[in-house]
């Protein structure tokens, strides 16, 4: 099939190319047309916080969504004239604006160096976000009115205003600096500026393409607010890869004496089959994401499901054709230094160096190096996850300071729980309840118990800083011991943002062995399918869980102690946000069956060949080296990129991916891969028994996929 595509594309270059240029327009035409949905608060209700939400939903006892103005004087006493002039004129433009339902009286600090004004808006949570832009710019004209204090706002809408930017600009950055990284890599594996620029250009025309089309299955799959982010950062990585392969042995077969489209086709039963394969497995992988049934790990899978599958295909159609089209041609304009440097150095030559040693001494290095490995992976069995949260949040977002501030001049701005009660005596239950824990000294009231039917509600404040931890301990404290002793048989359950934010990352936790067992099973299956060998398949699990673990035991390393704060520019939380380890699994196995794929390919070519299995080995290995180094290359610089973004997550994200690739193509790849090949022997193909292949007739029809 990836002949015939291929054989296709050669022939009618400027088909292949209108079509796909065609492909790229519609789907930037999607995405202009359909508005991308986003999730609903609704959508990521679960455990025992999702029950409290839907009751309180249900008896219409929402809460109206709030703002809050926190008025000081940099850390002096408050001047208490100009503070309250400052809170006439905001009062003044706040009930100005439709969206705002009512402005409350000032509320001072103990200590008097604060003063907050609450604010109620109209509408829900949605409408807040959609008018938040007006309360704001009222309170930035009332800051310039009065120099000399400090006017910040903050609250639900603000405060994800201000993540959201944070996120556009990391966005923003990434693009800025991945792109051109991207290009000189590829300049450096090629040496050439066509042959560099078209990987990185199909690469970026499959992201754009990828998030088209994901525009309309949005509806089904709505966006949680990371696509954008995984799409660009799954889509060069694989993109790059996915061309580089192509590229790569379509110059190889030119080098041999092929004419141009003979190369195509034979690159196209090689590296083409490896890219289908490679790409179903990251597929595959990815799939793994809905078995966690979260809304935002399907939005996540969904789109990175696209723009791999849109990857694949430019690869297999577009790329011959321009191939074709340019001919000698991509190998121009050359820079002369990096061009005479590639020459040089030949296909494999540095990893020819490495390889030797492992050869002659298979055992030895496949010991070293799983010492090594488990080196790295040990620090994994003290990992600790948890949610995300305030404390984690970068405080050079400006809502993210101003809140810490309020929540530290006014206790009854924590961290809320809300306690939902149903059935005769709800309210007179909650009542005891905030008796109980007002005299635990650990809580205050957030407010009246407010009751609709046979429901009542109830807000309690945590006195604890807002982190995950204190959070959990507040969150144990009312469900374990609080309510139970004083609701008795009554129905009831904690609910509020940071009791969901618990419950999701508990979730995360008891899906995470579902998901691994998913992939694995299915990667393995697939493996064992492509090679006809279940040995192939055990030794692919064993090796993607080995870089997995590493990768598990350097997050641990890095974010839960305070040595690389420094150096990564963060606070550390003490944890890894509780979401990471599941989508670095599926990604990381996913990305690592890329380039497995095409090296156990060069191997197996060997072997058809008639080489002894050491010598399939060492040509295998080294005729794909340059490949592997180049796409590695080109992973960990991508990752590494959002390694350096503002939002924890991202940091802990790139981190992972960077020093998981970097791990599997080196260690991994070069070291145990082969040592393990040369101990097995033809074993390593058992049950299948490889034969040599027959030689490829003379017009080139049936050319053998490997």
């Amino acid at each position: 099939m990836t002949v015939r595509v291929a054989r296709w594309s050669a022939t009618h270059p400027w088909r292949a190319i209108g079509l796909w240029l065609m492909l790229v327009v519609v789907a930037v035409g999607l995405m202009v047309a359909i508005p991308t949905q986003k999730t609903k608060a609704e959508d990521t209700w679960i455990g025992q916080s999702g029950t409290a939400s839907e009751l309180i939903r249900d008896a219409g006892l929402e809460g109206k969504p709030s703002e809050t103005v926190l008025v000081t004087d940099a850390g002096q006493k408050l001047d208490k004239v100009a503070a309250t002039a400052a809170f006439a004129q905001l009062r003044q433009k706040m009930t100005a604006i439709d969206a705002v339902a009512s402005v409350g009286q000032p509320v001072w600090s103990g200590d008097g160096k604060a003063a907050l004004l609450p604010i109620s808006l109209k509408g829900n949570e949605d409408d807040a976000a959609d008018n938040i832009d007006k309360l704001l710019a009222a309170t930035t004209e009332v800051q310039k009115s009065n120099p000399e204090l400090t006017i910040e706002q903050a609250g639900g809408a603000s405060l994800d205003k201000g993540i959201w930017k944070q996120v556009g600009d990391d966005l923003a950055r990434a693009e800025k600096i991945s792109l051109p990284l991207t290009f000189g890599l590829m300049l450096l594996a090629f040496g050439a500026l066509i042959a560099a620029g078209i990987p990185v250009l199909l690469a970026f025309s499959a992201v754009g393409a990828a998030l088209g089309f994901y525009a309309p299955l949005s509806y089904a799959f709505p966006d949680g607010g990371s696509v954008a982010n995984v799409v660009l950062l799954i889509g060069m990585a694989v993109g790059v890869d996915y061309s580089l392969f192509y590229l790569k042995r379509e110059r190889e077969e030119r080098r041999r004496g092929h004419g141009t489209v003979d190369a195509v086709e034979i690159a196209a039963a090689t590296s083409g089959h490896s890219v289908v394969v490679s790409g179903f497995a990251v597929i595959v992988s990815m799939a793994g994401l809905y078995v966690a049934q979260d809304p935002v790990f399907s939005s996540m899978a969904t789109a990175t499901i696209v723009v791999v599958a849109v990857a694949v295909l430019g690869s297999l159609t577009v790329l011959p054709a321009l191939l074709v089209k340019l001919g000698h041609r991509v190998d121009r304009p050359r820079v002369p230094l990096l061009w005479r440097l590639n020459r040089r150095i030949g296909p494999g030559g540095i990893s020819r160096r490495i390889l030797a040693p492992v050869l002659r001494f298979p055992k030895v290095a496949l010991v070293i190096s799983t010492v090594a490995v488990v080196a790295l992976a040990v620090p994994a069995l003290g990992m600790k996850t948890e949610p995300g949260g305030l404390s984690t949040l970068p405080q050079s977002i400006p809502e993210v300071k101003t809140m810490t501030a309020l929540q530290k001049s006014f206790p009854s701005q924590g961290m809320p729980f809300d306690i939902v009660a149903q059935g005769k005596d709800a309210a007179a239950g909650l009542v005891k309840l905030q008796d109980a824990a007002v005299a635990s000294k650990e809580f205050v009231p957030g407010g009246e118990v407010r009751q609709a039917g046979d429901t009542a509600v109830l807000t309690l404040v945590s006195v604890r800083p807002d982190t995950s931890e204190d959070a959990r301990l507040a969150l144990d404290k009312l469900r374990d011991e609080l309510a139970p002793q004083t609701l008795g048989s009554t129905r009831w359950a904690v609910g509020g943002e940071t009791a969901q934010s618990a419950d999701y990352g508990q979730h995360q936790r008891d899906q995470l062995p579902y998901v691994i067992a998913f992939v694995l099973i299915l990667t393995l299956v697939m493996m064992a399918f492509t090679f006809r060998s279940l040995a192939i398949a055990l030794v692919t699990t064993l090796l993607n869980l080995a870089s997995v673990a590493a990768c598990f035991g350097v997050l641990s390393l890095v974010f839960q102690h305070t040595w690389a704060e420094g150096l990564l520019d963060f606070t550390s939380p003490g944890f890894v946000v509780s979401w990471i380890p599941v989508f670095l699994f599926v990604i990381l196995v996913g990305l690592s069956m890329d380039y497995h794929v095409f090296v156990l390919g060069r191997i197996r070519e060997g072997v058809r060949d008639g080489l002894s299995p050491q010598e399939a080995v060492r040509k295998g290995i080294t005729e794909s080296a340059g490949v592997v180094t180049s796409a590695a290359a080109v992973m960990v610089s991508v990752f590494a990129v959002f390694a350096s973004l503002g939002m924890i997550e991202m940091k802990q994200m790139g981190v992972g991916l960077a020093v998981a690739v970097l791990v599997d193509a080196t260690l991994v790849r070069i070291v145990m891969l082969p040592s393990i090949m040369v101990l097995l022997g033809r074993k390593a193909w058992w049950p299948n028994k490889l034969s040599a292949a027959r030689p490829a007739p003379s017009d080139d029809r049936e050319l053998v996929t490997v």
